[in-house]
C-alpha cells in the first residue's frame, strides 16, 4: 500500500485479523478530497494558510502522537478523516488488542527466558501496528494524512519505523532523540514523509546535514517548545525547560533563516507544538513563518481519543499549576499531571536514584527503552517502569497512572468533544466562536 492508497476493508476491526484484504469497490471509487467540504470552508474563512505535504493540501493542524495507547486508529483515524494528519504512537500498541495482550500475558513464566519473552512481546507490538495503521486508514475514508510518531529511545525503534513504512503508513515522525539514521530506516520508502520533532535552530541545522549526506531531507519539522508541551520534552535538564532559545518567536525566524540560507525553506514546513490552544495561537506561530501547528492533549481528551474515559477527565480538569516536572526514566525531562502515583513517587525519588543499581532483569521482560534509569541503574533518571504507569493511565487508575499533559486551558475547559468540534474551534476566532 503506498501513501494514499484507499483504505482496504478491516474485517469488522476484529483484532484478531491481523491482515485485510484490499475492497476492490472501495479501490475503484474516486480518491476523496483531502478535506471534508464543511471544513474547507472553514479554513477558507479563518485567515488561516493550509499545510501542504506530500503532495496534499491539509488543514494546518497535526495531532501528535501519545503512548501508550492513547493516540491509536481512533483518534488518529478520525483527525485524518477531518483532513488534518492523524498520528499514531507505536509503544506498545498490543494493549488495544486483548488477543495480543492474552499471548504475551506471563511470558517470562511460560516460555523460560527473557530473550524469548521480549522477541514474542516485540512481535506482538509489530502486529499491533499493522492492525493499527489498516484500521485508521479505514477510519480516515482516505481524507488527511496518516502518520506514526516513533520514539528515539525505544529499543525497537528501527523495527518499529520499518514494520510503519511496510504497512504503508504516510509520515514517520521521531522524537525523544535525533532520528540521524532515518533516512536510512527508510531508503527502500522514498514516497513516505520523515519529520522530526526539534526544540531549536541548531537542531534544526544539525539535522539537515546530517541528513543531507544522505541524499535525503525532512519533509517537516516540528518545533516543540519544551516549556509548553506534555511527555517527553526537548531540552537535556528540567533546568533548561524555560530557556528562551525555545520560544516561537526565536526558533521559528532561526530555523527559517537557515532553511533559507540553505535553498530549502520551501521545500521544509515548519511545525509548532506546545500550548497550541485556539486559533489565535495558530493565527500567531502563522505569522512567525510556521506552516502548521501541532496539539497533543485537546484531542487526547476528545470523545475519539484512544483512552479511558477516567484519562480524559484527569485530563481535561488539570490546571497549570498541578503540572509537574520530573526526570523520565529515559533521562529525559517530562510534564504530566500531579495525579497520587506522581506526587508519592517524587517524595522518594531522590532516595531510589541515591540507591539505583543495574538490575538482572527488565520488571516487564520487555525492555521498552534502549537506555532504562531503572533496569540500568542510572542515577538521576527515573525509576520506575514508565510502560507500567503510562498502561495505568491507558486504563484511567487515577492512583497509578502517569499522565502526560501539556500546559494552558483546553479549547473546551473540562468538555469532552468531538474531533470533529475541535477542528471547527481551531478554525473559528475567537470573537466568533463567543458569539
Amino acid at each position: 500500500m503506498n501513501a494514499f492508497d484507499t483504505p482496504c476493508s478491516l474485517d469488522a476491526l476484529d483484532p484478531a485479523s491481523p491482515t485485510c484484504e484490499p475492497d476492490t469497490a472501495v479501490a475503484d471509487a474516486a480518491v476523496p478530497a483531502p478535506i471534508p467540504a464543511d471544513l474547507q470552508a472553514a479554513l477558507d474563512r479563518s485567515g488561516l494558510h493550509p499545510l501542504t505535504l506530500g503532495g496534499r493540501t491539509l488543514l494546518p493542524i497535526v495531532q501528535g502522537g501519545m503512548g501508550v495507547g492513547v493516540s491509536a486508529h481512533r483518534l488518529a483515524g478520525s483527525v485524518a478523516a477531518a483532513g488534518g494528519v492523524g498520528t499514531l504512537s507505536s509503544v506498545d500498541l498490543r494493549r488495544h488488542h486483548p488477543d495480543l495482550m492474552e499471548r504475551t500475558e506471563g511470558l517470562a513464566a511460560k516460555v523460560g527466558g527473557e530473550a524469548e519473552a521480549k522477541r514474542l512481546i516485540d512481535e506482538a507490538n509489530l502486529e499491533a501496528i499493522d492492525r493499527e495503521i489498516a484500521a485508521a486508514r479505514q477510519r480516515s475514508q482516505g481524507r488527511g494524512l496518516l502518520a506514526i510518531n516513533v520514539m528515539r529511545a525505544v529499543q525497537e525503534y528501527a523495527a518499529q519505523v520499518r514494520r510503519a513504512l511496510e504497512a504503508g503508513i504516510d509520515a514517520v515522525v521521531v522524537g525523544a532523540g535525533l532520528p540521524l539514521d532515518l533516512p536510512d530506516l527508510a531508503q527502500d520508502h522514498p514516497k513516505a514523509l520523515l519529520i522530526p520533532i526539534l526544540s531549536d535552530a541548531r537542531g534544526v541545522q544539525l539535522i539537515v546535514k546530517k541528513w543531507e549526506r544522505k541524499k535525503r531531507l525532512p519533509d517537516a519539522i516540528v518545533i516543540e517548545h519544551p516549556r509548553l508541551a506534555g511527555g517527553h520534552l526537548g531540552a537535556a535538564r528540567i533546568a533548561d525547560l524555560g530557556d528562551t532559545r525555545f520560544d516561537f518567536e526565536n526558533v521559528i525566524p532561526q530555523s527559517l533563516a537557515f532553511l533559507r540560507s540553505a535553498g530549502i525553506e520551501k521545500d521544509i514546513p515548519l511545525i509548532a507544538a506546545g500550548g497550541i490552544r485556539t486559533h489565535e495561537d495558530i493565527a500567531r506561530v502563522q505569522a512567525l513563518g510556521a506552516a502548521g501547528v501541532q496539539l497533543g492533549t485537546p484531542f487526547a481528551v476528545t470523545e475519539e481519543g484512544d483512552a479511558h474515559p477516567e484519562f480524559k477527565r484527569v485530563l481535561a480538569s488539570a490546571r497549570d499549576d498541578e503540572m509537574v516536572e520530573f526526570t523520565s526514566v529515559a533521562g529525559l525531562p517530562a510534564r504530566a499531571v500531579g495525579t497520587p502515583w506522581l506526587k508519592a513517587y517524587l517524595k522518594i525519588e531522590s532516595k531510589l536514584q541515591a540507591v539505583a543499581h543495574v538490575k538482572s532483569r527488565c520488571t516487564k521482560a520487555f525492555d521498552c527503552l534502549a537506555q532504562c534509569g531503572l533496569r540500568d541503574g542510572l542515577a538521576g533518571w527515573g525509576q520506575f517502569c514508565i510502560d507500567n504507569q503510562l498502561a495505568a493511565a491507558l486504563r484511567g487508575d487515577v492512583k497509578k497512572g502517569l499522565f502526560f499533559r501539556g500546559v494552558g486551558a483546553l479549547p473546551f475547559g473540562d468538555q469532552i468533544r468531538s474531533v470533529r468540534e475541535l477542528m471547527e474551534r481551531l478554525l473559528t476566532r475567537e470573537a466568533m466562536a463567543g458569539a
